[in-house]
């Protein structure tokens, strides 16, 4: 019967598409191609309509398929793109990014930039509104292209020294490509949104012509701006920005303030603490203590000779002048049952030790003044370094003897 014939039907297409994903889990690529044909074939005859259409779906599927296929070319998969280009007006925008993407993975920059332009000509009445925001994402990579050609101008003069300035071709060439990429980039980082290398071009162009004023607004247009979303970069951007400029301190230490409160355990947070500890002010200096006792609690910064470093010195300064050891004992009574696992153990002793003798010291500073002079991380690193006669080694166990009134005092 006809009801019976479209179940099976149904059922078919439906194990096709089932072993067409299996497929590609197993990386099978040539056994999903063979798949994909037949799920081509059924959708012929299939008049069903489903949320995600039969042309999105051979095209992510046939994409995914031609992008890893070992007998796949680019001219077969420029074909395949094309093809899929007209199947769907919705999707038009997208697979043309998509097909750029490819391009710019192969190498293929100029053909990425013709397919950009042919994209950002494109209409189809009530389609180009309502594609607005993909229409400007494709002006905004032609802008990145256009970036990428003034940025190739630009070395090829710098290069050749003043003497490469007189050639006024290709002077005005860079120019020319200044002017397409900045007027593409600036529209797309209008839109809130996450715009990371779009942003860092922008700001490159207006930095080579001497537009600061420009490059400061929009970087703290990006970082600060409540409408777009919570982006560690910008600070990152803006921090960086600040810091070629010559700004001051104070401007620097506000811009990793919001960047701590993030992400805490970014790899800046040694230049911040770093700051902090040379500030006059005993609440900065508190600041920086919390910053890098902070950042030592992330699995990514087990190892960090110069965190640890940064630590070691910040306390040992604490305890020669006996002032603010409450600062550590703040810090230490939230740790004290965990970071002994986690840092001190015996097993990461030998490790350090073997690895990397600075890291061993600063952490063994630490874990003697924390725990005191009977901790294992501290015992099994002095006795090494006194063994490898290290004098410094015989200094810091000479020091935390000495201070073991440190860790009675932290540990109440």
């Amino acid at each position: 019967s006809s009801n019976e014939h479209k179940l099976n039907f149904k059922k078919s297409k439906e194990a096709c598409l089932s072993y067409i994903q299996d497929a590609l889990l197993q990386k099978q690529w040539k056994r999903a191609a063979e798949f994909l044909a037949c799920y081509v074939e059924s959708l012929e005859k299939d008049y069903s309509r489903e949320h995600i259409g039969p042309s999105e779906m051979i095209w992510r599927i046939g994409t995914e398929i031609l992008w890893h296929h070992s007998q796949s070319s680019m001219k077969e998969f420029n074909c395949f793109i094309e093809q899929m280009k007209t199947l769907g007006v919705k999707r038009y925008l997208k697979v043309c990014l998509e097909h750029v993407f490819h391009l710019l993975c192969n190498g293929q920059i100029d053909e990425a930039y013709q397919n950009l332009s042919l994209a950002e000509s494109w209409r189809f009445g009530e389609q180009t509104a309502i594609q607005d925001k993909e229409m400007k994402l494709i002006q905004a990579y032609r802008g990145l292209l256009d970036y990428y050609s003034w940025s190739k101008q630009k070395n090829i003069l710098l290069e050749h020294g003043e003497d490469g300035f007189s050639d006024l071709a290709v002077e005005q060439e860079m120019h020319g490509y200044f002017r397409k990429a900045a007027v593409s980039l600036k529209e797309i980082i209008k839109i809130p949104g996450v715009w990371d290398i779009f942003v860092k071009c922008y700001v490159d162009l207006l930095e080579f012509y001497g537009d600061h004023n420009e490059a400061r607004q929009v970087l703290n247009e990006y970082a600060y701006n409540s409408k777009f979303p919570a982006n560690p970069n910008a600070h990152v951007y803006l921090y960086q920005f600040l810091k070629r400029q010559g700004e001051s301190k104070k401007s620097l230490i506000s811009a990793l303030k919001i960047l701590h409160d993030i992400v805490p355990s970014h790899e800046l947070m040694i230049d911040f603490n770093t700051m902090l500890q040379k500030s006059k002010k005993r609440k900065k200096r508190r600041l920086g203590l919390e910053v890098i006792f902070t950042a030592l609690d992330y699995a990514g910064w087990k190892e960090n000779a110069k965190a640890w470093s940064c630590l070691a010195r910040q306390v040992k300064q604490i305890v020669i002048s006996e002032k603010h050891l409450d600062w550590i004992k703040q810090e230490w009574s939230s740790r004290k049952d965990w970071w002994p696992a986690f840092h001190f153990s015996r097993y990461l002793a030998k490790r350090n030790w073997q690895e990397n003798k600075n890291l061993s010291y600063g952490k063994a500073l630490v874990a003697g003044l924390l725990l005191g002079k009977d901790c294992k991380y501290f015992k099994y690193v002095s006795h090494q370094g006194c063994k490898a006669q290290l004098k410094r080694f015989r200094m810091l166990k000479k020091f935390v003897n000495r201070h073991n009134f440190v860790y009675m005092r932290i540990s109440g």
